[in-house]
């Protein structure tokens, strides 16, 4: 079980790290110059890349959560509501991550309407979802 939690843990920071970084780069992209064709270009190169690595990464970390839960039973039980609280923070990244998703699309298609002031208020939301997950994962709230 320790090998499983190890690379599940390996594999969440390693798909937040994308979602840290990919709204960051869509700020650049909300501030590029009209006519920067290069640097817009550039910029989506990079943000396309940045989310299939992310998506690649989302699925092993969520696949060996869902192993630890149904294999282990770990958060299953009575007492254990801090987990469907966590399952519930799971949701809410995979929604983030879909929204970015979307958002790149946006951009693509040359249709972004969020200032850049706004996407670095967006980029703030992994942070938060991160830290409410690692605090109920290690305080284990009961509610």
């Amino acid at each position: 079980m320790l090998w499983v939690k190890s690379f599940h843990i390996v594999f969440i920071a390693s798909w937040f790290a994308g979602l840290f970084y990919l709204p960051r780069i869509f700020v650049n992209l909300a501030m590029v110059a009209p006519g920067s064709q290069a640097e817009r270009e550039r910029l989506l190169l990079m943000a396309r890349k940045l989310l299939r690595f992310s998506t690649i990464l989302a699925i092993p970390a969520v696949a060996l959560g869902l192993w630890l839960y149904l294999g282990y039973g770990i958060g299953r039980g009575p007492g254990n509501s801090w987990m469907h609280a966590k399952l519930a923070v799971v949701l809410l990244v995979i929604g983030y991550h879909h929204a970015c998703a979307r958002m790149l699309g946006k951009f693509v298609a040359g249709r972004n309407t969020r200032s850049h002031v706004w996407l670095r208020w967006f980029n703030e939301i992994p942070v938060l979802l991160l830290v409410a997950a690692v605090v109920l994962v290690v305080v284990k709230p009961s509610f």
